[in-house]
C-alpha cells in the first residue's frame, strides 16, 4: 500500500455536479482519473440516494458511492451497507409531517417518494416534484404506499407550520437545516462522516489521508471529521469555521485545479 495514499472524498450538487447543467465536466473526471492512477482512491460522499446517482456510477471514475448522507454505502457496484427507515417508523414519520402542517419528499435507494395531491403545498415541493418528474421520471413513487421504504426525507415548512412538535417528533433523526423551511432528515447514527468512517477502516488508512471536496450545510459532517477540506468557489458561510481551501467553482473547473494545487495529481 502506498505510504501516502489519499482517500479522496466529493460532494455531488455544487461540487462535482453543475447544479444549472446536472453534469459532471470533464475536467473533474480527467482529475478523478488521474487520481486513481496515482493509487488514491476515489468516493463521491452525497445527499442523494443511489437512485438518483446512477448517471454518475455510470460515467465518472470512482472506487465506490457514499448515498443518502451515510446511509448506503456502495463499493465498486456492490452495496456493502444499507440503513432504512423501517415500515412502521416510516408510517409515523409521515403522519408526523402532516400533523405538523408541513409537507415531504421521501428518499430511497430505488425511489423517490411524493404525495399524489400537492395542491395547496409549498411552491419548492412542487418545483422539486417538476424537476424529479424531468429528470427521474421512472424513480418517482407515491407516498401513499402503506409499504413504502425510504431511507431520509426532506421537509419543507411554511408560516403555519408546528416546528416545534416536528423536531419533538423526530428524536431518532438528525435534521440539518438547508435554508427557506427545508429541513434534511436522516436516521442519527448516519452521516457522510460515518460512511467516510467505514471507507478509511475498511481500507485500513488514517484520518489524515482524508481530503473532502464540499460547497452546503450538508457537508458539514464531512468537513468537521476531515483534516483536509476543500470548499468550492461558491459554497455555505457555514464552512468557513473549519479554515478550509477555497477552490473555483465547478464550471470553472475548481474539483481539478484545488486537486493540482494540493499536489495530489
Amino acid at each position: 500500500m502506498m505510504s501516502d495514499r489519499k482517500v479522496l472524498f466529493f460532494d455531488v450538487d455544487g461540487t462535482l455536479v453543475s447544479e444549472s447543467k446536472n453534469e459532471i465536466p470533464e475536467s473533474s473526471k480527467k482529475a478523478l482519473t488521474k487520481a486513481m492512477e496515482k493509487g488514491h482512491l476515489v468516493f463521491v460522499n452525497s445527499g442523494r440516494p443511489r437512485c438518483e446517482l446512477k448517471f454518475l456510477e455510470e460515467g465518472v471514475p470512482a472506487d465506490g458511492f457514499l448515498c443518502g448522507c451515510g446511509t448506503e454505502i456502495v463499493v465498486h457496484g456492490e452495496r456493502r451497507f444499507h440503513r432504512f427507515i423501517p415500515v412502521e417508523r416510516g408510517r409515523e414519520i409521515r403522519q408526523l409531517i402532516l400533523d405538523c402542517g408541513m409537507d415531504a419528499w421521501l428518499e430511497g435507494s430505488d425511489r423517490v417518494c411524493f404525495r399524489k395531491d400537492i395542491s395547496g403545498v409549498s411552491s419548492r415541493i412542487a418545483q422539486v416534484k417538476a424537476n424529479m418528474q424531468r429528470k427521474y421520471g421512472d424513480l418517482m413513487a407515491s407516498w401513499e404506499d402503506p409499504d413504502c421504504v425510504f431511507d431520509k426525507f426532506c421537509a419543507v415548512s411554511n408560516g403555519d407550520s408546528d416546528l416545534e412538535r416536528f423536531f419533538a417528533g423526530l428524536p431518532d433523526m438528525d435534521i440539518m437545516d438547508r435554508g427557506d423551511g427545508m429541513y434534511e432528515c436522516v436516521p442519527s447514527d448516519c452521516t457522510k462522516a460515518t460512511a467516510m468512517d467505514w471507507v478509511l477502516k475498511e481500507y485500513g488508512l488514517p484520518l489524515e489521508s482524508a481530503y473532502v471536496f464540499g460547497d452546503s450545510t450538508n457537508d458539514i459532517s464531512m468537513f468537521a471529521f476531515a483534516p483536509n477540506r476543500i470548499a468550492m468557489g461558491v459554497h455555505a458561510p457555514e464552512l468557513e469555521k473549519f479554515h478550509p481551501f477555497i477552490t473555483k467553482t465547478v464550471e470553472e473547473g475548481g474539483v481539478a485545479w484545488a486537486m493540482e494545487q494540493l499536489g495530489i495529481i
